[in-house]
Parts: structure tokens; sequence; C-alpha cells
């Protein structure tokens, strides 16, 4: 008798391996598939302008960098002497306007050197839902608590988000032709806008990927949202706020995407890396013993086994402290 439906991931059309490098885009689950990565060691560079749902935003956003353009500053906003952007996430503030814009400029700068030569941009989409600001119908990433009365919310359509695709897929491929793009739907629920809502919202991103993966060769659907919303259909699934996945289910959609994407030489490597992790991690009542200063050279001889694959610098760096000199 089975008691759950678990997810057939379809079969990958290329892979990552350990000497990809890989940038993560969008909502606060792209962030989370970033760190793991990053964590793991692979040359990740983890959603760089800061967590932003909704698709329009993120296309932008990507364009921009590809572009080298520089920030839009009539979107610059001050409150209480800080300064913030809305095309940016909150994370982005300064205290001045030309503070503020010399770290986006710079972050854009980041972006394009790092698409240029990477091999997978990962783009979770968050919400369909938009915010416009009333006074030149921009579409905003973030509302950096605007009173609500100077916004119009709309919901993007399918067709909209698959031209505002488009326009960024085609300024990536004229910087970088080799790239793949994997798109996902964030698992977390939007209850802000009711869950009616997000269950619209839902299904407009969820079947705007299904065409771009039609459409494009090179662009393939990873099902992070079905693998929360049917397989893992358990509350003990989530945080405290019963909205966002908890460390068991991010691992576990981690799992199924390193199972479909990963080569085999990788996954190997993941193996030995994670038993190196959990002895990086050992916390020893007492360090001064013979036994432990062993158990560290011996750590720091298989940290230098792996520095010629991966950078283990800051590693060996840790390990080589924690010895006492002869």
């Amino acid at each position: 008798m089975e008691f759950r439906t678990e997810i057939e991931v379809a079969p990958a059309r290329f892979n990552i391996s350990t000497d990809s490098k890989i940038m993560t885009v969008g909502s606060c689950f792209s962030e989370v598939i970033g760190s793991q990565l990053a964590d793991n060691k692979l040359q990740c560079l983890c959603n760089p302008y800061g967590t932003v749902f909704n698709p329009s935003s993120i296309f932008k956003l990507v364009n921009h960098s590809l572009q080298n353009q520089p920030v839009f500053k009539h979107l610059m906003l001050e409150n209480n002497g800080i300064w913030q952007h809305y095309d940016f996430h909150s994370k982005f503030y300064g205290s001045s306007r030309e503070d503020l814009e010399k770290d986006l400029n710079q972050t854009h700068k980041k972006v394009h050197q790092f698409l240029r030569k990477a091999n997978f941009l990962i783009i979770t989409l968050g919400t369909s839902i938009v915010y416009q600001l009333k006074e030149n119908s921009q579409i905003v990433a973030n509302c950096h608590k605007t009173p609500a009365d100077k916004f119009k919310k709309e919901m993007l359509t399918v067709k909209e988000i698959q031209l505002r695709f488009r326009s960024m897929y085609e300024a990536l491929k004229m910087q970088n032709n080799r790239i793949k793009i994997l798109l996902t739907v964030s698992p977390v629920r939007h209850t802000r806008e009711t869950l009616q809502l997000n269950s619209v919202s839902k299904s407009i991103l969820r079947t705007a990927c299904y065409h771009l993966e039609q459409d494009f060769n090179d662009v393939h659907y990873f099902p992070s949202y079905e693998i929360m919303m049917d397989d893992l259909r358990d509350y003990r699934f989530y945080k405290a706020d019963l909205i966002h996945p908890n460390e068991q289910a991010e691992q576990y959609i981690f799992e199924k995407f390193a199972e479909t994407y990963f080569t085999e030489d990788l996954n190997v490597f993941l193996k030995e890396w994670n038993k190196l992790k959990m002895s990086l991690n050992h916390r020893p009542i007492q360090t001064d013993t013979p036994a432990h200063q062993k158990f560290l050279n011996d750590l720091l001889a298989k940290l230098d086994g792996l520095s010629h694959k991966i950078d283990v610098s800051n590693e060996i760096a840790e390990v080589r402290s924690k010895l006492i000199a002869a």
C-alpha cells in the first residue's frame, strides 16, 4: 500500500558537474537552492539582487546586468535618511543616493561578468502578482513600505511572462550562447494575497514555465513546487509559520535536484565532501590530546587532496589554526 505520491522528475537534458558555474535568482527558495550549491562547494552566485518574487522584475534585473545598464535613478526613494531602490531587495540601502547607486551598479557589473562565463542560470518564480507605481506604471520588485495608495496591484498573464522572458533570454544568449536555464516555481505560499489568489498566481507561473520549456531547448523545468505540494503534503514539512518548507523539506527537494542534474562524478564528490563537513563540524571536549591532533592532521591531508578540485582554503586555514605546534 502506498501512502504518498512521489514526484517523478523528467530526465535532464544537461548535467551539472564539479566545475559548473551557476547563478540563482528569484524568490527566497532560490536562496535555499543557491546556499545548498555553495555549501557543497559548487561555484555559485546566489541571489545577487536579494529576494525578488515576480518574473517581470527578475527578468528586468538580469536584462539590465547583461546590458551593463546603470540603475534607473528615478526609481530610487528616500525614507528617514535611508535610500533604497524599487527594483532591488531591501538589503540594498545607502545613506546617500550616490552610495546606493554605486553599490547597485557594482552588483550589475558582478552579475554581468559572472553570466558571461556561467553554465546555468536557475530562476525561481514566486508570484505573478505585481505592484505598479501609479505615477509611472513601473512594476516594482519591492514596495519598501511605501504607502499602498501609491501602487496598483495587477496579475501578470502567461503571455506577458513569456514576452518578458524572451527579451531576457535573447540578451543572455548574446552574451553567453552555452548557458542553460533552469526554471522552478517557489513552493512558498503567498498568503498575504489570500490563498485563493495565491492558487491563481502559482497556476499562471506554472503554465508559463510549461510553455517556456516547450519553446526553448535549453530551458528546463524542475518541479520543486509539485514536490512540496503533492509529495510532501504534510504540515510536518513546514516551518512554524506553516508557509515555508522546513530544513527537512529543503534537503529532500535538493536531493531530488541533485539526482536529476548532477553528474555521477559530482555525486561521488558530494558523498566525500559531506563526510569531510561532518569532520569539520566535530567539536571535541578536549582539543590538545594526541588523538585529536592526529584527527586534525588526517583531516588536513584529506582537504589538501581536494584542493586541486575545489577551493578549501578557508577550511584548511581553520584546521591549521587548531593544530598545536610540535
